[in-house]
């Protein structure tokens, strides 16, 4: 036998919903007190715990048809919590916290009543800016069910038209599956296994170096099996992953799915469940997919063993971490098991001829030896990388090598690690520049040769920068301040015709950190788009006829600026 199996199983909760299949949560969530938050048969274009780039998806978001303007309803009593508006994210959000201890959020809107409307513009006006983000007093604001409180849309970096909603818990801020409080979704479809993969770790930490197979697999109904049959060959300590999306019967979607448990002769070593996380686990999601794989293929396999720096609530169970140690010379059966919300559930199974390891190979790192679990700080020649404890998910074998200064600028190039392993929040790289920066020490940026710059200050002598991605990096100058282009305004404009005002901005290196928009010297709300990157000034009923003078001055991150002046008349 596995001498693993003789560890005694964390406890978890298995509930048996009204559709006979087992179902794993951690607790029972209240039924039949929030309703839909629309008026359109349930469907969903993205499902809660759903694998996206750099984080789990935080709530269910409802397909609105493809148009925006749908009444948002409020799910049960309550009061306006909270208002935001931000560039990206969920553009316009509303919260509505009630009083059986639970808060909805909804995201994207088009609008939202006038009483909301007015509390924004008043904070906006009074912060001098467009991304605002604040509480209300309880009560301040009181809603009762069914109330329309907004109106769907496609704001902030909302692929298309449709309603992000969340239930958070309104205590701990953390974000739970919707469909558990009985707002489900039609469906009878169960999930899709495409893969299964193999990984030998043998004592060493994951990375792209790990051994990894990957076979493909073929099913109906829920019942899969490896489109090559054969018995697995398996010694030494084995984790396993596999690739699996979710539909339900209300759309085409792929989703991800609820829950997925590994069985090692019929006792179950590893659990997932889409049930509830906090907002500062979610980039964990990079220790629970094949990170590297990700980076390589853009596809996401699911790994069925936790690496030891993961921290996250979506795994309510498992005996050694979900690894396998296959030490003797019998034959295992290990079974996959995945189910959706609804309990519609997929199984493939495949079996082990284990074998006694010959040895037990040791872990000698070729670079530095870095602990997950503690501090660590690598130095070189005018290099330094800092890595504060959970930043990491695994012991790192860390790499470092330096080439030549590249044209324009500050020092050589610093080859941090590689892409190919995550960072959870940000890791420190102090950089000392390789040329005198004198009067420009406070232009001075450490940048990404990839991606551009990072998080960055000059202070005793160095450039010290926050990285979230390990890669290639060198000193920068930015001493060019952004541009501003003009759409539909001009130096003596007639814009008596039009609604609006529109103008692009952008910046060559640190990025646009703030704009500011004033007409006849008073500050005006411009509005900034995420997906046009447009910003736009819609006249009101300040602006009177007659010449007016309009002045916007965008600023970046290094403190360089750029005025746009125009005169127009109305």
């Amino acid at each position: 036998m596995l001498k693993h199996l003789l560890f005694l199983c964390l406890l978890f909760v298995v509930i048996k919903p009204a559709h006979a299949q087992d179902e794993v949560r951690s607790q029972v969530y209240p039924q039949g007190y929030f309703r839909y938050p629309l008026d359109l048969p349930p469907s969903t274009a993205g499902s809660f715990g759903e694998l996206r780039a750099n984080h789990f998806h935080s709530g269910l978001d409802f397909r609105t048809n493809q148009r925006i303007g749908y009444p948002v309803h409020a799910p049960a009593d309550g009061w306006v919590s909270r208002l935001r508006v931000q560039f990206g994210g969920f553009g316009n959000a509303v919260y509505i916290t009630h009083p059986n201890g639970f808060t909805t959020v909804y995201g994207h809107l088009d609008h939202v009543a006038p009483e909301l409307l007015t509390l924004i513009r008043q904070q906006q006006y009074a912060q001098h800016s467009y991304v605002v983000d604040f509480n209300l007093a309880p009560f301040q604001v009181p809603v009762t069910k069914n109330q329309v409180f907004a109106w769907s849309g496609n704001t902030g970096g909302s692929a298309g038209p449709h309603l992000h909603f969340e239930i958070r818990d309104t205590k701990t801020q953390e974000t739970i599956n919707a469909q558990l409080f009985g707002l489900t979704i039609p469906d009878h479809v169960p999930p899709t296994i495409s893969s299964i993969s193999v990984y030998h770790l043998n004592g060493r930490p994951f990375s792209e170096s790990t051994l990894r197979q990957t076979y493909g697999v073929a099913g109906t109904a829920g019942n899969y099996h490896l489109l090559k049959p054969q018995t697995f060959d398996l010694s030494g300590q084995i984790g396993f992953g596999i690739s699996c999306v979710d539909m339900n019967s209300a759309s085409p979607s792929h989703n991800g799915v609820f829950s997925i448990q590994l069985n090692v002769d019929g006792k179950t070593v590893y659990t997932f469940a889409a049930e509830r996380f906090a907002f500062d686990q979610t980039h964990a999601i990079n220790a629970y997919i094949d990170y590297p794989n990700f980076i390589r293929t853009n596809g996401f396999t699911q790994k069925c063993f936790i690496l030891p720096g993961a921290a996250i609530t979506l795994y309510p169970q498992s005996i050694n971490r979900g690894l396998v140690d296959f030490n003797d010379d019998a034959e295992h059966n290990v079974e996959f098991v995945v189910r959706d919300v609804a309990g519609n559930t997929s199984r493939v199974a495949i079996k082990v001829k284990s074998s006694i390891p010959k040895d037990r190979p040791v872990f000698h790192p070729q670079g530095t030896l870095f602990k997950y679990n503690t501090r660590n700080e690598f130095n070189a020649n005018n290099v330094k990388v800092i890595v504060d404890p959970g930043n990491l998910y695994d012991d790192l074998d860390f790499r470092y090598s330096v080439s030549a200064k590249r044209p324009g600028a500050y020092s050589a190039v610093h080859h941090i690690h590689d892409n190919l392993t995550p960072i959870h929040d940000s890791v420190e790289v102090w950089i000392k520049p390789d040329i005198d920066l004198s009067k420009y020490a406070n232009k001075a940026l450490v940048l990404n040769t990839a991606s551009g710059a990072c998080e960055s200050k000059y202070e005793d002598g160095w450039v010290k920068g926050k990285i979230t991605r390990f890669g290639n990096y060198e000193v920068r100058i930015d001493t060019v301040p952004p541009v501003i282009t003009p759409i539909n305004i001009h130096n003596g404009a007639n814009l008596l015709k039009v609604k609006a005002i529109f103008l692009k901005m952008s910046d060559n290196m640190s990025g646009c950190r703030d704009f500011n928009c004033k007409i006849d010297n008073k500050w005006v709300l411009m509005e900034r788009d995420y997906k046009s990157k447009i910003l736009s000034y819609t006249f009101g009923p300040e602006i009177g006829t007659g010449k007016h003078t309009f002045e916007l001055t965008v600023t970046d991150y290094k403190d360089n600026s750029t005025t746009y002046t125009a005169e127009f008349y109305r």
